[in-house]
């Protein structure tokens, strides 16, 4: 998948374009005009980072070349996480624990801001509280006890609840389990009308918005030119919210993530009483498995149910099926049931499954690579980047939050942009493999 494959084009058949509520009407740019900061991508990040900055007084464009929340941010499995992607633990061991505690800091600020926004700006996308970590296999809940351990010994945090063999049957109607924890202040929501209402909330506050208006070249120097097919952008500076769709835009450092492609399928409605007896408490489930399954019901008590995953250019001719044998294993009660809807996105990972910040130049910034972790992450990364870009600005430096981030090494893919594909491949196939052995 490319970002040249795609531009231009509506939001692709999905549950959740069927289901969006108040998106903006939003033109393309036709003109040459000057701002403050130009944001280039109208997911997460570039219109949480348009929030952040139009707040502070900054005139602030934002360019997407499809629509807002076109991407990862409009068709994700919408799980609203509290961590950074990878537990404190691993983030102890990786940075050490001065740094890892300063990330959960950032962490807990990452799930208060969507929520704040969500109230403060009355979107309505289906916020219901609690994710299910379930261990796929009997040896997983040994590490997931321990991290809960962990979390309520070393941070006072309260919120996981594990979860043993003998109950997580009541709670998720199949059998494949051997428990789990449940973290009661994460969440699920309806993602594309999160981003949605993320816009509303930029343009209520004076950002201008442009969809259908594809970013070719950015100059260097300051002020720097942004342009378009059919416009320019001159800005003091510019902040790149792509992530999956970056492609060539800045070879500075596409290398450092690699874009991979995630597919979801919506049942029919299954009543009350199915949904329920599917999900008992509505909570979203993540299992344990490499290549993970994700699900959860919406609000008119379909499953949506995200499993599997490719590396190429192009989706499955067929992704119900591709994407309901996972399903199956999990729910065979459901194999009679009708899919009303499949659909597929791009995200980008990085080596570390780490998200990557950065600068490329004294006044381009970027944030990206949030490995499946991109609601609260990225929604944080905009806030982050907005403070980077009103530090820069005002002549105070780079700021701490910022650099907390900006400081985690990243590593590129072996081979580059052109030979990375064949090394992932075969390693996300031994992982998968490893998924299927007891």
């Amino acid at each position: 998948m490319t970002r040249d494959a795609f531009a231009g084009t509506d939001h692709p058949p999905s549950y959740y374009a069927a289901t969006a509520k108040g998106a903006p009407l939003l033109n393309a740019l036709e003109a040459d005009i000057t701002c403050d900061v130009c944001i280039v991508g109208a997911g997460y990040t570039g219109l949480s980072a348009a929030i952040h900055l139009a707040e502070r007084g900054y005139d602030v464009v934002v360019l997407e070349a499809a629509k807002v929340g076109w991407g990862a941010s409009g068709r994700n499995g919408g799980q609203l996480g509290t961590t950074l992607r990878k537990s404190q633990p691993e983030l102890e061991e990786m940075l050490g624990r001065d740094h890892g505690r300063a990330l959960w800091d950032l962490a807990q600020d990452s799930i208060t801001t969507a929520k704040s926004l969500i109230k403060r700006f009355e979107i309505d996308c289906d916020l219901t509280p609690g994710i299910m970590h379930t261990a796929w296999k009997k040896g997983d809940m040994s590490w997931l006890r321990e991290e809960a351990d962990h979390m309520a010994k070393h941070y006072g945090y309260d919120k996981l609840r594990v979860i043993e063999k003998d109950e997580i049957g009541d709670m998720v109607a199949t059998d494949r389990y051997w428990g789990g924890v449940l973290d009661e202040e994460a969440a699920h929501l309806h993602p594309l009308n999160y981003a949605l209402g993320l816009a509303r909330g930029a343009l209520s506050l004076g950002a201008r918005i442009f969809e259908h208006t594809r970013v070719n070249d950015i100059s260097d120097g300051t002020p720097a030119t942004v342009a378009t097919d059919s416009g320019t952008v001159t800005a003091k500076q510019v902040i790149l919210a792509c992530n999956g769709y970056l492609g060539g835009l800045e070879r500075k450092v596409n290398g450092y993530i690699m874009p991979i492609n995630n597919f979801i399928i919506a049942t029919e409605p299954l009543g009350d009483d199915g949904a329920k007896a599917l999900i008992r408490d509505n909570v979203a489930i993540a299992d344990s498995k490499f290549v993970i399954d994700y699900y959860r019901l919406s609000a008119d008590g379909r499953l949506l149910f995200g499993g599997g995953e490719n590396y190429s250019s192009t989706f499955p001719k067929d992704i119900a099926a591709f994407v309901k044998k996972p399903m199956l294993r999990a729910f065979p009660q459901l194999k009679d049931k009708r899919i009303d809807y499949a659909w597929g996105g791009t995200l980008a990972i990085t080596l570390k499954r780490m998200p990557h910040f950065g600068r490329v130049g004294p006044n381009r910034f970027f944030g990206h690579g949030y490995s499946g972790q991109g609601i609260n992450v990225a929604t944080l990364g905009g806030k982050l980047l907005a403070e980077a870009v009103a530090a820069e600005a005002e002549g105070k430096g780079s700021p701490e939050r910022f650099d907390l981030m900006a400081n985690i090494k990243a590593t590129k893919f072996p081979g580059g942009t052109l030979l990375r594909y064949p090394g992932l491949v075969a390693g996300m196939l031994f992982y998968a493999m490893k998924d299927r052995l007891p």
